[in-house]
């Protein structure tokens, strides 16, 4: 089952694609809750190429890597790659006007519901991140 989450942020097409790409920027705003951080972060943006982040609980309790291979690759248009497990992640992102519409389609996991929210928070926090950057 693939599950699909939107946002829609206040900002260039310049501005989302980088910090959606961006190892220091992405450490700002991937995570789901408050309780969460992203320790470290790479992007090898090409084809084949990794990303790669490192999500912890703040209180040290646990921690996951979150390890992918870029399979398609369009400049502010598309991101799709598959992760370590097999399952894949599209990034569709459609600009006009000052906004960007980000569309986010994953192979889901067992929790759907949790994984949907869980995503969609951090895509929310990407949303808000980017537009405070630009004030």
């Amino acid at each position: 089952m693939k599950i699909t989450i939107e946002a829609i942020v206040r900002a260039d097409i310049e501005t989302v694609w980088s910090c959606w790409n961006s190892p220091d920027d992405i450490v700002n705003w991937n995570a789901a809750s408050d309780d969460w951080h992203t320790t470290t972060a790479s992007v090898d943006l090409r084809v084949g190429g990794q990303t790669s982040s490192r999500m912890e609980a703040k209180d040290g309790s646990m921690g996951f890597d979150f390890v992918g291979t870029f399979t398609t690759i369009f400049e502010h248009e598309l991101i799709e790659f598959k992760l370590e497990d097999g399952r894949t992640v599209r990034v569709q992102f459609k600009g006009s006007d000052g906004f960007v519409k980000i569309t986010e389609t994953f192979d889901a996991e067992d929790e759907i519901e949790m994984q949907r929210a869980g995503w969609q928070a951090i895509l929310n926090r990407f949303a808000a991140y980017t537009e405070e950057k630009l004030k």
